[in-house]
């Protein structure tokens, strides 16, 4: 495919004087010339207007819910998920760094046709419950994974985001139409860790986190638990607090970092680090906390009154549900917080 059938024109954009234009997609909030593209590789300014990639995916895979990960949203539900390539981040420890690539998203290695509507279909025909925008950072997809998702939602499919959290309040409310639920990356609770690592900023994730809450979005925040980066005491007890002043309610899941890409020199995230970030969740009041990338740990929903296993899990495989009604204990009656299907 050319690189003209691959794009299609913005809307999370402003044009500026001098055929410049400002990019809203993320809070790079980047200013792009003439011929050239953001920080992620995938907006392009074209004559003054901003193209943004369409109407294609280089990955589009059947995954449970419980692995994008979300653990109060459809539990054991079947995801339809899709990506394309780019990323307004630049992680040395990146797993998808492949489709993550600036070079990818500027001239796609792959790109396979496809429409909303036939994404849509195939999930129903899959018997999935939700799509979801993931693989590469899906904000500066926007207005293809919003597409989407629109479509799937006139089948009664819900829409989620897999992202990095670096949005903007525009790109937020463009966005809360379509998606219901936000898996957000809060990577470190250093702006230093933040800029060196990512080359990002702390301040623009932890407002998007808020605003995410207050505009409605059903919000799951993931920390991927690094040695000797993001792992001391202090971090990881400001990170909770940070949280827990937020919602209490607001799940959070502390991951096993695993050495891979650039960042080969670190050892694996050990079961007592995990544990230990966890009772630091618990101890600055969060409910729902919950540990991943290593056997066993904290994989379990308990309800927060009587203590119940109201949703038991094993990897990605859910093995009890207790959960009656649309979210509540089946014991006690406790509400459980979580998007228990979509908006009607």
């Amino acid at each position: 495919m050319s690189d003209t059938k691959l794009r299609s024109e913005a809307r999370l954009y402003r044009p500026l004087p001098g055929g410049d234009v400002l990019c809203l997609a993320c809070a790079h909030r980047c200013r792009i010339s003439e011929g050239k593209s953001g920080l992620c590789g995938a907006r392009v300014n074209a004559g003054g207007r901003l193209m943004a990639p369409y109407g294609w995916t280089a990955a589009l895979s059947a995954d449970p819910v419980e692995k994008k990960p979300f653990f109060h949203a459809l539990p054991g539900a079947l995801t339809l998920s899709f990506g394309m390539y780019g990323c307004n981040f630049r992680c040395s420890f990146c797993q998808n760094h492949e489709l993550a690539d600036r070079a990818a998203a500027a001239r796609p290695p792959h790109a396979e046709p496809v429409s909303p509507d036939r994404i849509a279909a195939e999930a129903r025909r899959l018997g999935a419950r939700m799509l979801v925008s993931t693989y590469n950072e899906p904000l500066i997809t926007a207005e293809w994974g919003t597409a989407v998702l629109a479509e799937g939602k006139k089948a009664g499919l819900a829409g989620a985001f897999v992202s990095n959290g670096y949005a903007t309040p525009e790109a937020l409310d463009f966005l809360r139409p379509s998606v219901d639920c936000f898996k957000v990356d809060l990577k470190f609770f250093r702006e230093e860790t933040y800029a060196k690592v990512a080359g990002a900023r702390l301040e623009p994730v932890k407002t998007a986190i808020r605003l995410m809450l207050e505009k409605g979005f059903w919000v799951e925040v993931v920390t991927l638990l690094i040695p000797g980066l993001n792992d001391s005491r202090e971090e990881i007890s400001e990170m909770a607090a940070f949280l827990a002043s937020l919602s209490k309610d607001m799940p959070w899941h502390i991951t096993a970092f695993h050495p891979s890409h650039l960042m080969t020199d670190r050892p694996r995230t050990s079961a007592a680090a995990l544990e230990k970030a966890c009772e630091a969740g618990l101890a600055a009041g969060l409910r729902y906390v919950y540990t991943g990338n290593v056997p066993g740990g904290r994989q379990d929903t308990l309800c927060p009154s009587c203590g119940e296993t109201i949703i038991g899990r094993e990897g990605y495989a859910v093995i009890k549900d207790r959960l009656s009604g649309r979210g509540a204990c089946g014991v006690c009656g406790t509400a459980i917080a979580g998007f228990w299907g979509p908006r009607t």
